[in-house]
């Protein structure tokens, strides 16, 4: 009963302080010439999210973000929505469809259908978007250099299970005139892209090689824009972008190039109040999108001197404004934080980890991987086989593809699964072609949680506190069940 009391206190309070955005629809349109105000805030089940335009109002009308550009309708917004920290949750998408009985542009056959050739209009048609917020994916077999050239694999690949019929479809498949493998993954949010962008060391000490550098720029870039790596610059995603998910013929202008990518990073978004613990900058705390726009990026997280989410250590201490079962909030997070960087556990059996010479197993916590301050992505281009693609760890998902990768005889087998490897996803090994590379996905940032379930990039985490139980099973950490729940609401308020 208190909870309830507490929960229906916080929510008026937070509505008397959400006045940021007027409108009262939670999608946000494409092509219609509504001002994008400097803060919108939408409520969740944890709270509310809040996405800041740093640099002041948008006027969307005409905007290359708001605006279609291909044939199919949608719009760079459309699968990058304010009120879901500007990515997609299944909640938004169901809402969607349901609104306009599966019309809107966001439903396109290229790729919001589980096949392009599938009956649209059709929920059956539609199924893994709808009820895992994925997108079709397709990639080129075999993999293409950045010079478009195609790369020898590692590995052959062959079809095990093919439940959408889309890899071994005649004209969509891998045997069509454009061999091609199909794999269903989440968007990435458009938001924070500073941190995703920034480069923490010149070299990529999981391979112990220099980082490559962008040819334009000259710059070194970070690979952690991408679940693959396929694209390593904003101009060369959103080329990427238009032409796949906007099936835009041609080129955009060079115009619109220069407003999409001035927008897109201008954007900051993160939980900015929790139904419990209320606005994430009370209590000495320093939630919220604003830190992140002043914080500096690709800074390494130090377990003494610079910890991961010190901004939520303040609520160890009872704040005298604060009531009990707020005060008990803050402190599971601030538990949780201290969790994420001392909770020590072995971590084995996981490439672009214990394969690049830190040890196997290697003792170390959460923020071994998700170590960048204020975001949690990692320093290093983040590709690791965590489980959540590669069997055995993955979750069993009918509904998904299943591959067979067999390593070539005159290379090294995967080191740790072997010769044979059966993945959802062969993940970074389709855009590198080594067989060590297999189920690798890049690390994501963990902003902005709560508005944009499921989770991992193939959806498979409905919740966030499975996520902690996925890593407690694959880790065998052994947390308690209060600690599950410190890590869990910890997560909520990112």
């Amino acid at each position: 009963m208190k909870f309830l009391v507490c929960a229906v206190l916080c929510l008026t309070a937070q509505g008397a302080m959400a006045v940021d955005y007027a409108g009262s629809e939670r999608w946000f349109p494409v092509n219609e010439g509504r001002e994008l105000p400097k803060e919108l805030r939408y409520p969740n089940e944890s709270g509310a999210t809040t996405t800041l335009n740093a640099k002041g109002p948008v006027d969307t009308k005409g905007h290359a973000f708001f605006t279609p550009l291909g044939v199919n309708g949608r719009a760079c917004a459309t699968c990058h929505q304010p009120a879901d920290a500007m990515g997609l949750s299944v909640a938004t998408i169901r809402e969607r469809w349901a609104a306009t009985q599966g019309r809107d542009p966001l439903f396109a056959a290229v790729d919001g259908a589980n096949c392009p050739n599938l009956p649209q209009g059709q929920e059956a048609s539609h199924s893994l978007l709808l009820e895992r917020g994925l997108f079709r994916i397709a990639r080129p077999w075999p993999p293409r250099g950045d010079d478009g050239r195609p790369i020898k694999p590692e590995f052959s690949l062959e079809v095990v299970r093919d439940p959408t019929g889309c890899n071994l479809h005649a004209k969509h498949g891998l045997k069509s005139d454009n061999p091609t493998v199909s794999v269903y993954r989440r968007p990435r949010p458009v938001a924070n892209l500073k941190y995703i962008l920034a480069v923490g060391f010149p070299f990529d000490p999981k391979n112990g090689l220099p980082l490559k550098r962008d040819p334009l720029t000259g710059e070194y870039m970070s690979g952690n824009l991408l679940s693959d790596a396929r694209a390593l610059t904003l101009p060369l995603q959103l080329q990427d972008a238009v032409r796949s998910h906007l099936q835009m013929n041609g080129n955009p202008t060079p115009e619109q190039v220069k407003q999409i990518l001035d927008f897109e990073q201008q954007v900051f978004s993160a939980q900015s109040h929790d139904k419990w613990g209320g606005a994430l900058t009370d209590g000495g705390a320093m939630g919220g999108p604003e830190v992140l726009e002043k914080s500096r990026a690709g800074v390494l997280q130090n377990a003494q001197r610079n910890p991961m989410w010190k901004e939520f250590l303040p609520w160890k201490t009872s704040a005298p404004a604060a009531h009990a079962e707020q005060q008990r909030f803050r402190e599971s997070v601030a538990r949780g934080a201290e969790l994420f960087v001392k909770r020590m556990f072995l971590i084995s059996g996981s490439t672009g980890i214990n394969s690049m010479g830190f040890g196997s197993p290697v003792l170390n916590s959460c923020a071994m991987c998700h170590n960048m301050a204020n975001v949690g992505i990692d320093v290093a281009p983040g590709q690791v086989d965590l489980g959540t693609t590669n069997e055995p760890w993955a979750k069993p998902s009918p509904e998904l593809p299943l591959f067979k990768l067999t390593c070539n005889a005159n290379v090294k087998p995967h080191p740790f699964l072997g010769r044979t490897v059966y993945t959802q996803d062969p993940g970074y090994a389709l855009t590198t072609g080594r067989c060590e590379d297999i189920g690798k996905i890049t690390m994501q940032s963990m902003r902005g949680l709560a508005a944009r379930a499921p989770y991992f990039a193939n959806g498979s985490a409905k919740t966030l506190r499975e996520i902690v139980e996925v890593y407690n099973r694959r880790y065998q950490i052994r947390l308690s069940p209060q600690e599950i729940e410190d890590l869990t609401n910890l997560m909520s308020v990112l």
